[in-house]
C-alpha cells in the first residue's frame, strides 16, 4: 500500500501525526548516547508498570501472562517484555533496534595545547563524512568513572547559557590545495580535533602549557575531573542544539541520531501502547551496532539470550529445548532505517525500487552490499504474512532498498537474530542526510511506523 501519507490524511490523524512527533522530539533532545536514551526509556516504562527482572529474580518471583519485565546491559543496552497468553516456546513477537549513533569519542589521552589553544582528541565512531563534522556548534555528554567508584555526568553544550565546542576548517582563502582532495581526504580522522579553550591560566607560577593548565583547572573546579580520570571516561561529541521541525509546513524533523533512535522510539512506544498480546512481546534495544554490533553491549553479545532463558525459568519453561524452541519460532522486525530517495543525488538510487519521505514505513526483505553480503535476506512467506497484517490495520507501507546495486550498501542487526532460525526482516523509516550530525526524516512515516510496530506485536501469529 505504497502511496503518500499526507493525501489522505484527516485532520484527526494529522493531529496525531504532529502529537507523537512532538513526543518523539523531546526523546531525541533528551537521547543523545546510548546511556541516556536508556534512561529516558526505564523512566518511561517504570511509570507504565514495567518491573526489572534482577529484582524479580532476587525475590524468586514467578512470571505469568500480563507481567511486563525489562533488563538493562551496562546502561547501555534495554529489553523489554510483555508476557503473552502462549508458551513461550511457541515463539515471540519482537522489535529490535539500536540507540547508539555515528559520532566523536574522546580518546583515553584526550586534552592537549598546541599554539595556545586547547583541544581534545577524538576518535570518530561509526561511518562518517569527517568533513560534515567541522566548523558546527558542539556539545560533550557522557560519564567520568572516577577511582573510588563515584560517577560525574557530561552535558555541556545544549543549554542556551553553556559554552559550546567546535572543530576548526581551513579558510578558503588559503583552501585551494585541499580542494583538490578526495572528500575522503579532505578533513582526515586526526584532524577532528575539537577546541576547547583559549585562555591561559593566571596567577604567579609560570605555565609551560597555560591554556591547558586553565582548562585542567576549571574542570576540577566545576566537575572535581582530573586529567588521569578521562582513562576512565566515556564523553561523546555530538552536535549541539535541538531537534526541529523542517519546512514552511513542518512535516520533516531535522535532528542528530535519528539513526536509529527514529525506530527505537516507536518500538518501546508501541510495546506499551500494544499491551498483552497472544504471543509474548519483546522490544530489544542495543547498542554498538554503528561499529558491528560487538562488544558486551551489542547484539553479538550473549546478553538477550541469557536474559530470554531467565524469563522463560521464572515462567516455569526453564530448559534449554525450551529456550532454542522459543528463538526459533520467533518473529523479529529489525527495526532500523533505511534510505530516502534524494532528487539532488538521483542517479545513486534505482527509483523503481527506492523509498520516499511521506510514504510510511519501509519494508526491506534484505540490505547488504554488492551481491546481498552481510544481510538477511527474508523468506517470502514471512513478508506476505506482514503485508497481511499491515493491509489489515491500514497501515501505508512501502518497499525498496539502500541504492542502487554496486554503488555502497549496509547492514543492521537483522542477520544476528536470524542466527536463531528466526523470520526477520527489516521494517522502519526512511531517513535523508543519513550518518550526517543533522538527519532529517517525515513525520507522517515515523507515524506509521508506530503503527505498524502495534499491528505486528497485536496480529501476527
Amino acid at each position: 500500500m505504497d502511496k503518500n501519507v499526507w493525501k489522505d490524511a484527516k485532520q484527526k490523524k494529522v493531529k496525531a501525526i504532529d502529537s507523537f512527533a512532538k513526543e518523539y522530539i523531546d526523546f531525541l533532545n533528551r537521547g543523545k548516547t546510548e546511556r541516556e536514551c536508556t534512561d529516558y526509556i526505564v523512566n518511561a516504562i517504570e511509570k507504565e508498570g514495567y518491573v526489572e527482572l534482577q529484582s524479580l529474580i532476587k525475590d524468586k518471583k514467578s512470571l505469568k501472562t500480563g507481567d511486563k519485565v525489562y533488563a538493562v546491559n551496562m546502561n547501555k543496552s534495554v529489553l523489554m517484555f510483555n508476557i503473552g497468553e502462549d508458551a513461550m516456546e511457541d515463539g515471540m513477537n519482537i522489535l529490535g533496534a539500536h540507540i547508539d549513533s555515528p559520532r566523536l569519542d574522546l580518546k583515553a589521552n584526550p586534552l592537549y595545547e598546541d599554539s595556545e589553544l586547547a583541544y581534545f582528541d577524538t576518535h570518530y565512531y561509526g561511518g562518517v563524512k569527517k568533513y560534515q563534522w567541522v566548523t558546527l556548534p558542539l556539545a560533550l555528554h557522557g560519564v567520568v568513572v572516577k577511582k573510588d567508584g563515584s560517577t560525574v555526568e557530561i552535558n555541556i553544550g545544549e543549554d542556551e547559557d553553556d559554552p559550546v565546542f567546535f572543530i576548526s576548517d581551513l579558510l578558503i582563502h588559503l583552501a585551494q590545495d585541499q580542494l583538490e582532495k578526495k572528500a575522503s581526504k579532505v578533513i582526515e580522522g586526526e584532524q577532528l580535533d575539537v577546541i576547547i579553550g583559549s585562555m591561559p591560566v593566571t596567577g604567579e607560577k609560570e605555565e609551560k602549557e597555560a591554556v591547558k593548565a586553565n582548562i585542567l583547572k576549571i574542570l576540577k573546579d566545576s566537575y572535581d575531573i582530573e586529567e588521569d580520570d578521562f582513562h576512565s571516561a566515556e564523553i561523546e561529541v555530538v552536535p549541539a542544539g535541538k531537534a526541529r521541525e523542517a519546512g514552511f509546513d513542518r512535516s520533516m524533523i531535522l535532528g542528530y541520531g535519528h539513526d536509529d533512535r527514529v525506530c527505537a522510539y516507536p518500538s518501546f512506544v508501541a510495546m506499551l501502547e500494544a499491551g498483552t498480546c497472544k504471543k509474548t512481546s519483546c522490544c530489544i534495544l542495543v547498542d554498538k551496532e554503528e561499529i558491528g554490533s560487538v562488544g558486551a553491549t551489542g547484539m553479538r553479545s550473549m546478553f538477550f539470550e541469557n536474559v530470554v532463558a531467565e524469563i522463560l525459568a521464572l515462567k516455569g519453561e526453564g530448559s534449554d529445548l525450551a529456550l532454542r524452541r522459543c528463538l526459533a519460532n520467533s518473529n523479529m522486525l529489525s527495526s532500523d532505517v533505511s534510505s530516502a530517495y534524494d532528487p539532488t543525488f538521483a542517479s545513486t538510487f534505482d527509483k523503481k525500487n527506492t523509498n520516499k519521505l511521506g510514504h510510511g514505513i519501509v519494508l526491506e526483505k534484505y540490505t547488504g552490499a554488492r551481491g546481498k553480503s552481510g544481510s538477511n535476506d527474508a523468506n517470502a512467506e514471512y513478508l506476505a504474512a506482514l503485508r497481511n497484517v499491515f493491509d489489515k490495520n491500514s497501515v501505508t507501507y512501502q518497499t525498496g532498498e539502500l541504492g542502487k546495486v554496486d554503488i555502497g550498501g549496509g547492514g543492521t542487526i537483522a542477520y544476528i537474530l536470524a542466527l536463531y532460525g528466526m523470520n526477520v526482516t527489516d521494517c522502519g523509516v526512511p531517513v535523508l542526510n543519513m550518518h550526517a550530525p543533522w538527519e532529517c526524516i517525515s513525520k507522517a512515516d515515523l507515524y506509521e511506523t508506530k503503527c505498524g510496530y502495534v499491528a505486528f506485536l497485536k496480529d501476527l501469529i
